[in-house]
Parts: C-alpha cells; structure tokens; sequence
C-alpha cells in the first residue's frame, strides 16, 4: 500500500493551504467575534475555484477526487471553521446531490452557478421533531394537479440558510411509510414563501450561519424534484456519507490547527527558566495530539479513497467522522491546557477552537449515531 500522495494531491493540498493562510486566516477571528457570515471569505473560495472543486469539469468545477477534496477541505478548516463548513455543506450536501441524483437539465442549469461560487448550496433535512430520527419528519409536500408540489413546513439547523440561494429540500409526500414517504426538492430561496427565520446564537463556528427555513406555500415545479417522487430518504442517506467525511475534515483541521498553535507556545513560553516545550508533561500532550491527527487522517483518507472507487464506504465514513470529532475535541481541551491561562483568553485562537471543534461531535450524525451506524455495518457482516 502507497502512503505517499501523487504530485497532482500535493499540489492541490499545499494551493488550499496558501489559500487559506492568505484569504482565511486573517478573517477568522473577526468574523466569529462579530457572529458575521463568511461572506469575503466564500466570496475568495469562488474566485480560487474552491467551491467547485468536487463538482465535475463539464459543468464548470475542477472535477477534483473525494480524496483531493478531502485534503483541501482540511486546510480550509485548519485556517477558518467556518468557512470550511459553508464548503463542505455546498459541496457535498448540496452540489452533489445534482452530482448524483440530478438529472441533465438540473445540472446544466445549478451547477455552473454553484461551482463558481456565484450561488451558494444548503441542505435541509431536520425539523425540530426530527432530528437523529430523520425520517420522522413533517414538512408537508402536496401535488398541485400539474405535477409539482406545494411545500409547506419548517426546517431547522440549515447552514448557510440565510445566504443560499439553493436548497435541497426533503419533504413529506406520502404517510403510507415512514422512510418512503420522503422526496427531494430543489428549492431556490427567491421564490416566494421560502423565508430564513430565527438565527441560532452558537458556542462556535459562527461565522457559518445556522437558521430556521419557513416554507410557507412555496410551488415547486416538477423539474424540480431531485430524483424519484417518494425516494427522497434514501437520497438523504446516500449524501450523509459523503457529507460525513467533510465534517471529518473539518475535525481535522481544527486539530491540526490545535497542535501548530501548542507547539508553537510551547516553544515560546517559558517556566523555571526554559520554554515549557522541555517539560514531559508538554511533550506527552503533544505527542497524544499528532498520534490522534494522524489516525483520524488516515481514516478520512481510506473513507474518500473508497467513494473515489465507486465503493460502499458507509462505515468508513462514520469511522472516519466519529474519530476526527473525537480527535479535534480531544486536541482543543490540550491546546487550551498547553497554554494554561492565556488558552482560555481570546488573545490566543486556542479559545476560539475549542469552541468550534465541540459541534463536529454534533452536526452530520452525532457520535452515537456513528457508533449506531458502525456497529450496525460491524454485524450484517
């Protein structure tokens, strides 16, 4: 087995990372102080290609790999959360859900505006009555006689659902069963009806908007409806796994961010007369944090690594999710400890990661559901 990554993957991973140590970084911290969307930061992501990396070249993105993806998406985080969840959301929740499920006609007509940054994507699945229990939800989806759909319901937790301009939208169109009942929606957010409600106030990530969608009688058209009428839940599923691994990614990022800042400190801080990075209990700190970076990395590469082969990675890519989180929590609680007291001041970005890695053990499935999701795929064998 080959560890190394090609030239075309370094390439990639070393322009994400300049990227977002030119365009990100210097933004991070305000935009979480004043709770403001990444809007110069999204808008840096289009002009660099960035937010249509995944999606294929023929409708205007660069066609990048799950695992080029993965990469880029790791650095964007490692510099800015926030923005790296606004990526990963439009691209892989969003984005590919056209990707996969779309038709042609669908596709010519979003993805060019999505992989130019011009449009941005958003997912809304859960309801305030559903949550981990996504099929229990209630969004109310009824013919209008012309073989589109009248939506009427609310949605909650939508990122970016106060700046897309696309969304696809799982609604109910039948009670006969729970899990059939559901299709997807292409809903755009300039027709009437589609209005963002109450904006979440967050513990961290808050530069990515997080709100509540009304939708109040909006006519969907039937070109509209993503995939088959009544199929909808199995399209949810299908893109959560992919989805998984960006918020693993996201994880990553953060970690990895956690570690640079604590060896740098501890490089620089010094106690009884040399820099703490001397003392033992320093150095087995960092030593844990690289160790956890590395595994969940691997993880998150075999877990792209089998999308890319067309491969079932359900698994995988829970693995890859429920490890990362844990990883990029583990990573923030030391960072802060590295640098005692000052780590639980704004004057050091440490404080700022510990709040934003605590939502990646959250959001995309919490770490039950990844423990459900594991073991279910541990006994069918």
């Amino acid at each position: 087995m080959d560890f190394d990554l090609s030239d075309d993957l370094i390439a990639v991973r070393d322009g994400a990372r300049e990227f977002a140590e030119r365009e990100l970084l210097p933004r991070a911290a305000a935009s979480d102080e004043a709770e403001a969307f990444v809007e110069a930061q999204w808008k840096a992501c289009g002009e660099a290609g960035w937010a249509g990396m995944s999606i294929p070249e023929a409708y205007g993105g660069q066609g990048l790999s799950a695992v080029a993806t993965s990469l880029a998406l790791a650095e964007l985080s490692r510099a800015c959360a926030a923005t790296g969840v606004t990526v990963s959301v439009h691209l892989g929740l969003c984005s590919a859900a056209l990707v996969r499920w779309g038709n042609e006609e669908q596709r010519r007509r979003y993805l060019p505006r999505l992989a130019s940054g011009e449009w941005l994507g958003a997912y809304a699945l859960s309801e305030a009555g559903s949550g981990s229990d996504a099929a229990a939800l209630r969004c109310a989806a009824t013919p209008d006689g012309a073989g589109g759909f009248v939506l009427d319901g609310s949605k909650l937790w939508i990122t970016s659902g106060d700046h897309a301009n696309l969304v696809v939208v799982f609604a109910r169109t039948s009670n006969e069963s729970k899990a059939k009942g559901i299709t997807a929606f292409l809903v755009e957010t300039s027709w009437p009806g589609v209005q963002p409600g109450k904006k979440e106030k967050k513990m961290g990530i808050r530069g990515s908007s997080t709100v509540e969608m009304r939708l109040d009688r909006v006519r969907v058209p039937a070109a509209n409806v993503l995939g088959e009428v009544n199929q909808g839940f199995s399209v949810a599923m299908g893109l959560l796994d992919g989805g998984r691994i960006g918020i693993a990614c996201q994880a990553l990022g953060i970690a990895q961010a956690c570690l640079e800042a604590s060896v740098k400190y501890a490089k620089e801080r010094e106690q009884f007369g040399q820099p703490i990075a001397s003392f033992e209990s320093i150095q087995w700190k960092l030593a844990e944090m690289a160790l956890r970076i590395d595994a969940a990395r691997l993880l998150i590469l075999r877990a792209a690594w089998l999308k890319d082969q067309g491969r079932p990675h359900t698994r995988e890519a829970s693995m890859a999710k429920l490890d990362a989180s844990r990883t990029a929590d583990f990573c923030a609680k030391e960072a802060v400890q590295v640098h005692g007291g000052a780590g639980y001041t704004k004057e050091f970005p440490v404080e700022r990661y510990f709040r934003d890695a605590r939502i990646t053990e959250i959001y995309e499935g919490t770490t039950e559901i990844q423990n459900l999701v594991i073991a279910r795929e541990v006994l069918r064998g």
